[in-house]
């Protein structure tokens, strides 16, 4: 488990493939002298299990599942990673409950300079995006970032050459974390990692078994979610 402070960043030198999975080498300037093998580092974003150290490079295995949900299959020597260490009891929560499971890959549609800040914008498929609202927290790259505005691609007008039926949320990131992490980096048109918030889902999964059952799935007829008579009916309302 993460905060989604990245600590620093590191350089890849390369990426081998083994068959449909990859081992990962990175260099950073990060301490790695309390990392030892088996332990979980965040690579933007991705937990990933350290199963080499030498000096100030560490190697991770990458499952082929992982390439698949990440930008990590696009990953080459040179390129540059957000990098946290696991979280410890002790330590402070500074951004928010984040797992390193990426849910999938969004896609950069604005970056603005405001007031010394950057504004982003990511459009992520519709399917995630019940999971982001506004003032809550989202994590792009492994950075916990908090949500400024919300969009439906729904309900964009058809007229409008960015529009689509992807959701669309924004961000501010304070120079502090552009300059910190790859974010400064990053321009219009580039993919990211993006998971969102865990008790999200965890909220939608007991509503509906609350609603439907143990099994989990809605009967012939409803929908799930939650509904005045549902609160009633489990002492919410007196």
């Amino acid at each position: 488990m993460f905060t989604g402070i990245t600590e620093a960043t590191g350089a890849v030198r390369r990426m081998v493939k083994q068959g449909e999975d990859a081992v990962l080498e990175i260099e950073t300037s990060m301490p790695l002298q309390d990392v030892k093998i088996g332990d979980s580092i965040s690579v933007s974003g991705a937990c990933l299990t350290v199963t080499a150290i030498a000096g100030r490079t560490f190697a991770v295995d990458v499952s082929a599942e992982t390439l698949s949900r990440t930008t990590l299959r696009d990953m080459t020597a040179g390129k540059t990673v957000n990098l946290e260490k696991a979280l410890r009891l002790s330590d402070r929560l500074g951004g928010h409950l984040v797992l390193g499971h990426v849910d999938s890959i969004g896609v950069i549609i604005e970056k603005t300079a405001r007031f010394g800040s950057l504004v982003f914008g990511f459009s992520i498929a519709p399917e995630l995006g019940r999971y982001v609202v506004e003032k809550g927290s989202v994590t792009i790259d492994g950075i916990s970032l908090t949500v400024n505005r919300c969009e439906s691609g729904a309900s964009c007008s058809q007229s409008a050459a960015s529009c689509s039926q992807n959701d669309r949320f924004y961000v501010n990131v304070i120079p502090h974390t552009a300059s910190g992490t790859t974010l400064g980096e990053k321009k219009v048109g580039d993919a990211v990692n993006i998971e969102t918030d865990i008790i999200a889902r965890y909220l939608e999964k007991l509503v509906i078994v609350a609603k439907n059952g143990d099994s989990g799935q809605p009967d012939e007829g409803t929908s799930g979610g939650i509904s005045m008579e549902m609160l009633s009916q489990y002492g919410f309302l007196k």
